[in-house]
């Protein structure tokens, strides 16, 4: 192993790769260029904006979703469960080429929209998940009580059942974050070229020209996921005192 190899020049590459004039001081043109043309930082931003919408609509979407199945007179509800996580269980190639085929005959792929709605398919079942778990133990007394004094159905879901099972909520749309970050196998189906997300810039750059820079932004990935796991657990650990469970 050469020792010269270890240096934090490689994360420095993270905001350089791709700029027009890495060497020239840094000044706010410099930051301007980073925004502007650094190849890292335009996959990040990619990566964000497609992860926050896919985690905002399959958050909307696995949220209805769970409250339609916990309720015991929903008919065939294991069915239906089973259907919508469906992109759990099945492989993920299957998953992105149905998604091609179906995104190529109506005009989505290649899009941003068709990745963000590629995306929540990935993210739902997380929601669904999570969101079920937590109204397991939700006491349906309240949202009675709440119709009794004259609450009608979404304003007793505002003030009443929402805010306990908003730490569900919020595990259910990290996952799907995080899933959505993650995700190239879709990506690489579903988006055009210029559509670059962090896995995919790492796969190219995997497939072109190995360099330590990738080994870089995964260790900063590994950081981000971590962080983001802890925040889940922390949820999930407040969702089981509000439901007056002790914390396992």
């Amino acid at each position: 192993m050469d020792p010269a190899g270890y240096s934090m020049r490689w994360y420095d590459q993270i905001l350089t790769f791709g700029m027009s004039a890495p060497d020239q001081a840094r000044d706010t043109s410099w930051w301007s260029d980073v925004w502007e043309n650094a190849q890292w930082v335009r996959a990040a931003k990619n990566s964000i904006i497609i992860g926050s919408m896919a985690t905002l609509l399959a958050t909307v979407l696995g949220t209805i979703a769970a409250l339609g199945l916990s309720r015991p007179e929903m008919p065939y509800r294991r069915f239906i469960m089973g259907v919508l996580i469906s992109p759990m269980i099945v492989p993920l190639i299957i998953t992105a080429t149905g998604l091609f085929f179906f995104f190529s005959s109506t005009g989505l792929a290649g899009t941003y929209p068709g990745i963000i709605m590629a995306h929540a398919v990935l993210g739902i079942p997380f929601v669904i998940i999570t969101v079920t778990a937590t109204l397991t133990g939700f006491d349906t007394s309240l949202s009675r009580a709440a119709a009794s004094m004259g609450a009608n159905p979404v304003r007793s879901f505002r003030l009443v059942t929402l805010p306990l099972i908003l730490p569900g909520v919020i595990s259910g749309a990290l996952f799907a974050f995080v899933t959505s970050f993650d995700e190239v196998v879709v990506v690489l189906f579903v988006a055009s070229f210029e559509q670059q997300t962090i896995p995919r810039q790492m796969w190219n750059g995997i497939r072109e020209q190995i360099s330590p820079t990738i080994l870089a932004v995964a260790t900063v990935l590994v950081i981000f996921s971590v962080l983001l796991l802890t925040a889940i657990e922390l949820l999930r650990r407040r969702s089981e005192r509000l439901r007056g469970l002790t914390p396992g």
